[in-house]
């Protein structure tokens, strides 16, 4: 363990939970993060998993409900006041209610007061509602991509070269920087579990669900058999596109269609390349490349476990994620359709709730 490292403050007990456990010596000559820290992997890992997944729970909240649900809210409001103030107020206004938007009526006769119908406050209410909860994923990808890419930056492995990806296996010890990102990005997947599972349902639900698990159970499965730079590459083709579909639903959110429009486009740019070429490209070297250039043995002791089962288990993980991402592109298809017809990016996937 890596009681050493803690603050002293820190009860023994909470280490495990807060800092990196198990450091070993570094490697005599990495080939990569040759200053950082080292680390073995084990069962203590899963602390800091689950303390990820608390923190993001209260980041998720705190700029849910104090940055980006009163940005929506203070748009949308000024957006409906001012189209009141060139069209009028619509019919079935409820004249008697309280303005919902915080703004302020007039009692002095002079000018009559904005009130909002119940249909517009329950239409803004969902769009901040929407915004809200897509502005934390568009947060989070964004700084997961950027860490992602720094990590793969400093490995020595090439998206175009698969190959790579497999040589000096087993890949022990992960640097510090390596098994945080990869800790991290487990908690990630985990937490959207059990957000799928607390908000509205979705069309997408089950494909969402299906496309979480068999993330998580890659990432565990690569991170337990020391594979981790697959894992990191894929992560990182995965975050790629992940940020500008957040984005292009806020702006939908917030009435900027024309800006929305464009943010999918480079959306859709991303998700051909990344998802349907690059991982294939991928894909395809874990089920011929891995066997020529790895020696498929169950040696523990070493840290080899590339067994032909577990090369099995990968390849038809690897390929069952890619199912899942060729039926999304298809419904993707169908809102560019609507993108070039001019009908505006509505997202097929999960907008409506199911």
């Amino acid at each position: 363990m890596n009681c050493l490292q803690a603050s002293e403050w820190l009860p023994s007990f909470l280490v495990p939970s807060f800092t990196l456990s198990y450091p070993t010596t570094p490697p005599a000559h990495p080939d990569s993060f040759h200053d950082s820290l080292y680390y073995a992997t084990g069962i203590l890992d899963a602390c800091v998993i689950v303390s990820c997944i608390a923190v993001m729970a209260v980041l998720r909240d705190i700029t849910r409900i104090y940055l980006t649900e009163p940005f929506a809210k203070w748009k949308l409001t000024r957006d409906w006041a001012r189209s009141q103030k060139f069209n009028g107020p619509p019919k079935g206004s409820v004249v008697s209610s309280p303005v919902p938007n915080g703004i302020a009526s007039h009692s002095n006769g002079e000018h009559a007061p904005l009130t909002m119908s119940k249909r517009d406050a329950r239409k803004i209410h969902r769009s901040m509602v929407r915004f809200g909860e897509q502005g934390w994923s568009f947060i989070y990808y964004t700084a997961s991509f950027t860490f992602g890419v720094y990590v793969h930056r400093n490995l020595p492995t090439r998206v175009l070269h698969p190959s790579d990806l497999w040589l000096n296996y087993p890949h022990v010890p992960l640097a510090g920087t390596v098994k945080f990102y990869y800790l991290t990005q487990i908690a990630f997947y985990l937490h959207q579990v059990l957000i799928l599972n607390t908000e509205a349902r979705r069309k997408d639900h089950v494909q969402m669900m299906a496309h979480h698990i068999i993330t998580i159970m890659l990432m565990v499965a690569s991170y337990a058999v020391n594979l981790t730079r697959i894992g990191c590459v894929v992560m990182v083709l995965m975050d790629c596109s992940d940020v500008f579909m957040p984005l292009a639903k806020m702006l939908r959110y917030i009435n900027l269609y024309t800006i929305c429009d464009l943010t999918f486009v480079v959306f859709l740019i991303s998700w051909f390349i990344t998802r349907h070429v690059l991982a294939v490209i991928i894909i395809k070297s874990t089920i011929v490349d891995s066997v020529h250039l790895v020696p498929e043995m169950w040696a523990p002791e070493r840290g080899n476990y590339f067994s032909p089962l577990v090369h099995k288990i990968l390849s038809v993980l690897l390929g069952s994620l890619e199912v899942i991402q060729v039926i999304w592109f298809g419904m993707i298809c169908r809102v560019a359709y609507r993108v070039v017809t001019g009908q505006g990016a509505s997202d097929v996937r999960s907008d409506e709730d199911g």
